[in-house]
């Protein structure tokens, strides 16, 4: 059996906020508790997860389709649009969503992970109706805001609920089934895109279709239950029994009852601290108590490292491969959207067996090779345009697939690591501050996406495309470093024995003695 620490403990003054850096010793161990069919995931899980991700798609739907907009909208909005302007309607969903995500685990822990999950697809659908009737510049940024603010929500909350819900040993991949369908979601937007390109006001009916899946999660949450810990902090034992019974449907009645026990014995502890303390105290324990600092360095740093090295690729990609002078930009960014797709798939295959931290440690100097060698064929493909590249330019066709080999590298790296990686971030927290915690880590990652949203294009035009990349591949090998010193591997603990990793250091050596007590393999140190 493995112990735990309370970060909200009894000082010896006998303030019950007081924070401490140890937990007591608990006889809790959930890992260790397996029922029959923990390993296998059933149609209602599939159903649950399915409906869950659907958030997800909305995510990369989103993503995806303003980089062929930008392409394709033309003087729809009063006038062909500047590059300041590109970027204004780029990130105002960013900012959006940063203002989303910040107020998402807040919300979530006081109204439920389906509560938030029911304001984000109303929001998103509002958004998107914005953004199709938008007949003036100012109009679309308030509908790219709005619809920001559901993606923060949702992108918050569904890793959360999936990861909450998700059999232990299965847990990496049904949150990475969020990535999946977040990276499918590309796809459909850039095949949408190509197939509207050419249609009068073709792009109102590219965003406006985004409130579709929107609409058919909202259908779909009142058969989704809600969050088995949340439920507990309700005191709702019975509930927890009903929804586990269809989680392990192979188990026994006393085999469930016995998986409550264990798991409210594992969260009473959160129980206790969310009844006796404000939100505020435990907002400010994620900066005082050094556990959970810890587990917010590396959910924050993750997060911000997947955004700050590929967040123009989701973004400007179109607009990249048509200033090259390919003859269907929306088209050509398909590809990469397909990579991406592709290769998540690989990632949610591998992510529970070889582990978080390998994959991690294996795919970063990858991508800071494949960015490396794109500002390489970059700076060969612009010396004769003074490094920059010029629309309307007939640049060497050979060299331009060059540049868009070299993407198609670093987006397979990336989508089998860092692009679902961070998503896991869920797990990094105790219950009584895992709300607030993955809401700053999510607001971290649009925290940096909207400045590299912002500016890509400007970035692009002082320092050239080589520079600009040069710049993202050193920001990969800054990573990697963190990575080995920080990031420890959590595939097969329990969601409360991660917690227990960060207790006195980041944890990378005490997470492998926990993982060898469960028989698990040995990750990279």
């Amino acid at each position: 059996m493995t112990a735990g620490y309370v970060p909200l403990a009894t000082s010896p003054r006998g303030s019950t906020s007081a924070l401490a850096d140890d937990r007591v010793a608990t006889e809790v161990d959930e890992a260790a508790v397996v029922v029959p069919g923990e390993g296998t995931v059933t149609p209602f899980v599939r159903g649950l997860v399915g409906a869950a991700a659907i958030s997800g798609l909305l995510f990369g739907y989103d993503t995806g389709v303003i980089s062929g907009t930008l392409v394709v909208i033309g003087t729809d909005l009063g006038a062909a649009l500047t590059t300041h302007q590109k970027e204004a309607i780029t990130s105002a969903t960013t900012l959006g969503a940063l203002f989303g995500s910040l107020g998402a685990g807040a919300l979530s822990d006081a109204r439920g992970r389906k509560g938030v999950l029911f304001l984000a697809n109303v929001v998103f659908i509002v958004g998107a109706l914005l953004q199709a009737a938008a007949h003036a510049v100012s109009t679309m940024v308030v509908g790219r805001f709005v619809v920001g603010l559901g993606v923060g929500l949702a992108s918050c909350i569904a890793p959360l609920y999936i990861g909450e819900l998700a059999p232990t040993r299965m847990r990496g991949r049904l949150v990475t089934v969020n990535a999946v369908v977040c990276t499918f979601g590309q796809v459909v937007a850039y095949a949408i895109g190509a197939l509207f390109a050419r249609a009068p006001s073709g792009w109102r009916w590219m965003v406006g279709l985004g409130a579709l899946p929107a609409a058919v999660q909202l259908a779909s949450l009142s058969f989704l239950p809600e969050s088995p810990r949340i439920l507990l902090l309700r005191d709702d034992t019975l509930a927890v029994e009903r929804v586990l019974a269809r989680v392990y449907p192979l188990a026994t009645k006393g085999d469930v009852a016995r998986k409550v026990e264990i798991m409210a014995r594992a969260v009473a502890q959160s129980v206790e601290i969310e009844k006796t303390t404000s939100m505020r105290e435990r907002a400010a324990s994620l900066f005082r108590v050094g556990a959970y600092r810890r587990a917010l360095a590396i959910g924050c740093g993750l997060q911000a490292l997947q955004q700050a090295i590929a967040a123009h690729v989701q973004y400007y990609s179109a607009s990249i491969f048509a200033a090259m002078g390919f003859k269907n930009a929306t088209a050509t960014g398909l590809i990469i959207a397909a990579v991406n797709c592709a290769f998540t798939l690989v990632a949610l295959k591998i992510i529970d067996p070889v582990g978080r931290r390998p994959i991690m440690l294996y795919t970063v100097p990858l991508m800071a090779l494949a960015l490396f060698s794109t500002a390489f064929f970059f700076s060969q493909l612009t010396r004769d345009t003074g490094g920059v590249l010029v629309p309307g330019t007939d640049y060497p066709r050979n060299v331009s697939l060059l540049v868009l080999l070299s993407m198609m590298v670093f987006v397979a790296a990336y989508a089998t690591g860092s692009g679902n990686i961070p998503w896991q971030q869920g797990e990094l927290f105790p219950l009584e501050v895992r709300g607030l915690g993955t809401s700053l880590c999510t607001a971290t990652n649009w925290g940096v996406n909207l400045l590299v949203a912002a500016t890509f294009l400007s970035l692009m035009e002082v320092a050239t495309p080589s520079g600009a990349f040069t710049l993202y591949a050193l920001v990969c090998v800054l990573g990697w470093v963190f990575i080995w010193r920080c990031y420890p591997e959590t595939s097969g603990l329990s969601l409360e024995e991660v917690s227990e990793v960060f207790a006195d250091d980041f944890g990378v050596k005490k997470s492998e003695t926990m993982r060898r007590a469960h028989g698990l393999g040995r990750a990279p140190v």
